[in-house]
């Protein structure tokens, strides 16, 4: 991934990352606009094969526009460990009930024989 800043003032960023698409970019400008310090976030990816997203942030109450993104990017990882975390135990108490169903049929087929 290589990321070129294309515009950098006190409350505005617009960067270009090479390599990613609507997936990263929809999940990045949510974690931005859900803060209450960003006034817009968005992106724009103008041909979805041939080039890279835009990104574009712009931030009130003084905080910084790489500031705002790197809050983001923390509330990403966050959300990313907590999904890891709940799909392990997902995965764990399914296999608990199909070892128990597997274990209860094994008991009823050797009380018909």
């Amino acid at each position: 991934m290589k990321i070129k800043v294309l515009k950098r003032t006190s409350d505005e960023l617009k960067i270009e990352i090479e390599g990613e698409g609507h997936t990263f970019c929809n999940v990045l400008q949510k974690a931005l606009v859900e803060d209450d310090a960003i006034e817009m976030a968005g992106y724009n990816l103008p041909h979805p094969l041939i080039s890279n997203p835009i990104i574009y942030v712009k931030t009130k109450k003084g905080l910084k526009p790489e500031t705002a993104i790197r809050n983001a990017v923390k509330k990403m990882r966050k959300q990313n460990k907590e999904f890891g975390k709940t799909f392990e135990k997902a995965l764990k108490a399914w296999q608990r009930k199909l070892s128990s169903t597997v274990s209860v049929k094994l008991a009823e087929s050797s009380k018909i024989s």
